[in-house]
């Protein structure tokens, strides 16, 4: 029996009272997914397959590899580095900005978020500047780029399989340019608005005449290796286990965690990176991940995807519209992973009723899933992440904080592409 309306109410009260009490934010999500269970509207043999195995896996063995890299200096050496090619504070915040987008778009935005933000904090720390629009725009910029590529994220694999999309259809498809213009033209405009935010920081960087000394270069071997590892990972010709990129960024902190004690031949060489791993981050992500798994298991999403085919019906642009800035919404607060699996079929049956081409649609729900998680801090994990970075720098987020950043970059990037995709394939 489906108990569609107290799964919403629930749903709901618990988001407002994470954006209301920021601080108690893991446990309320906790006591929330407790209660989904409890209630019976997330059954028991269901609550291993709600949790995603292979985020968590991926956060917590990159939190591990990410505080050998850090322990190396190798983050102060490349902060240096940085410091000494751009001109000016604003600049360092959308070259890191970008950069970080260019990752993501081959790698899962969590893991991009977790290594180059130890880069964006040292060099907050030599500027004695705030890090936390620094780590925002990180954060919401690899959201952004994951949806450029086949294999940035998991939504657009599901794209490319749903229209049997190989690498090179996301760059160029039906002979006209795909989604990963879409993407960059997006990413021009979200630039300028990173430019904007930062319009007051201007103050130059000094260079400096001394680079710091890396210790050890093995844990950025390690990290460089990690990333290599998710991008063959993801081309490979055969189906791989669902958990894969979490198993690889753990089995590398593994191999760190031997080689740091074979180096130093103390269990502080161990226990230290493992402390590092934020166990908060993780609690919030799992109580999500109930939460949504019960909202599913009610039907609420299905309900969701109905809706949306029932308001659109009989108009392409308006249901293209519909589809576009429902996604953005929805995404804002329920993970676009179960929100896209959902639609792609919903999509698909309405592509052949309306008797039009169903790219025009599938890249609309693809662009508004991917950025819809921008609005709010704890709309993807990239964010939830992020802000975990933060708080164990000591550095609190208010919902303003990521709201001047995370909304206006998420218009930006949504309105280009929104108008470009309906030119090229709805029209």
């Amino acid at each position: 029996m489906f108990l569609v309306l107290p799964a919403i109410i629930l749903f709901a009260a618990t988001y407002v009272l994470m954006l209301t009490f920021s601080k108690y934010r893991p446990y309320i999500a906790l006591a929330s997914g407790l209660i989904f269970i409890i209630s019976g509207m997330l059954p028991v043999d269901q609550i291993i397959g709600a949790l995603d195995f292979n985020v968590l896996l991926m956060i917590g063995g990159t939190m591990g590899l990410v505080q050998l890299f850090i322990d190396s200096h190798m983050p102060e050496r490349l902060a240096d580095m940085v410091m000494n090619w751009v001109p000016n504070v604003q600049w360092a915040a959308v070259s890191l900005s970008l950069f970080a987008g260019i990752i993501s778009a081959f790698v899962d935005n969590v893991a991009t978020v977790l290594m180059i933000a130890p880069v964006a904090i040292e060099i907050c720390k030599k500027l004695k500047t705030n890090p936390v629009p620094f780590i925002i725009a990180i954060a919401v910029s690899s959201n952004l780029q994951g949806a450029a590529t086949l294999v940035g994220d998991t939504t657009a694999i599901m794209l490319g399989s749903a229209l049997e999309m190989s690498f090179l259809d996301f760059i160029w498809y039906q002979g006209k340019p795909g989604m990963f213009f879409m993407v960059e033209l997006g990413a021009v405009f979200s630039a300028i608005i990173v430019y904007f935010v930062f319009r007051k920081d201007k103050s130059t960087i000094l260079k400096s005449e001394k680079m710091t000394e890396v210790e050890d270069i093995v844990p950025t071997i390690l990290l460089v290796g990690a990333i290599v590892a998710l991008i063959v990972a993801s081309f490979l010709p055969f189906e791989m286990p669902a958990e894969t990129n979490g198993l690889i960024c753990t089995t590398v902190l593994i191999v760190g965690l031997i080689y740091n004690y074979s180096r130093k031949r103390n269990m502080e060489a161990v226990i230290g990176p493992l402390k590092a791993i934020d166990f908060e981050t993780l609690g919030l992500l799992v109580g999500l991940f109930l939460m949504i798994g019960g909202i599913s298991n009610e039907g609420v999403i299905d309900a969701l995807a109905a809706l949306l085919a029932k308001l659109g019906a009989g108009n392409p642009f308006l249901m293209y519209t519909i589809i576009v800035w429902a996604s953005v919404l929805i995404s804002a607060f329920v993970d676009n992973i179960p929100y896209v699996a959902t639609m792609i079929p919903v999509i698909a049956g309405i592509a052949a009723e309306m008797g039009i081409d169903s790219a025009a649609l599938y890249f609309g729900l693809l662009s508004g899933a991917t950025l819809g998680g921008n609005c709010t801090p704890i709309g993807a994990s990239a964010n939830i992440t992020g802000i975990g970075i933060l708080r164990k720098e000591g550095h609190a987020v208010s919902n303003a904080d990521f709201f001047k950043i995370g909304i206006p970059f998420t218009l930006s990037a949504i309105v280009p592409a929104y108008i470009l995709i309906w030119i090229l394939f709805g029209v």
